[in-house]
């Protein structure tokens, strides 16, 4: 959320920033090993995230177009080896 979205959204935006700027002033005051902890969680938490979001996409059939760009290229001979 970008300052002036922030502003609009009125106090409810407010309280937001007031949390993010609180979380973020506590996390700059942890000890090393409690922010390793907390960044290995939220970077885990971020993939989590994201899987659920690909198989969303896939449910809807939103990659759909990814599987036939990849059958037309298996077909065509131009997939490469990793």
């Amino acid at each position: 959320m970008t300052m002036s979205e922030t502003r609009r959204t009125g106090s409810r935006g407010d309280d937001a920033v007031s949390a993010i700027a609180e979380i973020q002033r506590a996390i700059l005051v942890l000890p090393e090993g409690e922010f390793a902890q907390l960044r290995d969680w939220i970077s885990d938490l971020d993939w989590q995230k994201w899987d659920e979001q690909i198989q969303a996409d896939s449910d809807e059939g939103a990659l759909d177009f990814l599987i036939a760009e990849a059958l037309e290229a298996k077909e065509d001979g131009a997939l490469q080896e990793l």
